[in-house]
């Protein structure tokens, strides 16, 4: 009986104890939504960041060896991302399916993935950079006009309809589409093809996914019947 009594003890101590923890679990929670931020998001961001981190420092280290410049404006252009992500504006009315969310995850996935060749830069190199600089300055310039209103998952952050955005729905994909095949052309390895292919295609039904929690929105209606065409002009 002194046995049983010492085990009942024990686990009501344990008990007590993990009681104890749940407050605190909770209050930390309670305190990331406070800022905006859902545990599932803050998980989100130190993934990407991890991802642009090992990117940066595998494109630096070709660049100093091989003297390459085009992949150093693709590390920029996502680098953006991760900045944005960080101090974005959150919302209520997101897409919280499954199907959007994978979506969103192949299309920004692969870039940080992709690899440098490491041959020595020649006069290619000089001619990829400039489309490449030409992608990051429309993502640049988009992202401006966008500002806090930035995210990953579909959802309304605010409509914005001013600077690029008056020519095309989704300027800053079709930056992201011009910095990707400038690299590719600039490192034509089958893997980046894999990775750029998968993460393009991915990021063209994305687009098309953000504009069904959009059109709940009166506003992005009437914005969709003045900007015809999603990305690429007389294409999508």
């Amino acid at each position: 009986m002194a046995h049983e009594m010492t085990v009942g003890v024990g686990q009501l101590t344990g008990a007590g104890r993990e009681a104890r923890r749940r407050p605190h679990v909770l209050r930390r929670v309670l305190a990331l939504r406070l800022l905006g931020w859902e545990p599932g998001d803050v998980l989100s961001r130190i993934i990407i960041g991890s991802l642009f981190l090992a990117l940066a420092v595998r494109i630096a280290g070709n660049s100093l060896q091989t003297g390459r410049v085009t992949g150093l404006l693709l590390v920029a252009s996502e680098g953006l991302v991760v900045v944005l992500m960080v101090i974005r504006r959150p919302t209520g009315d997101v897409d919280r399916r499954w199907v959007p969310r994978l979506i969103t995850a192949l299309s920004i996935v692969g870039p940080p993935l992709v690899r440098p060749l490491p041959t020595p830069a020649g006069g290619g190199d000089i001619v990829t950079a400039i489309f490449s600089g030409l992608g990051l300055g429309l993502v640049v310039v988009s992202k401006l006009a966008l500002g806090r209103s930035f995210g990953l998952v579909p959802a309304n952050r605010g409509i914005v309809c001013s600077g690029p955005y008056r020519l095309v729905r989704h300027p800053i994909y079709l930056g992201y589409l011009v910095t990707h095949v400038a690299f590719l052309v600039a490192n034509p390895l089958p893997w980046n093809l894999g990775m750029l292919g998968v993460a393009d295609t991915a990021l063209l039904v994305r687009a098309v996914y953000e504009e069904r929690t959009l059109e709940h929105d009166r506003a992005y209606v009437a914005y969709e019947a003045r900007v015809r065409w999603r990305i690429v002009p007389g294409v999508f």
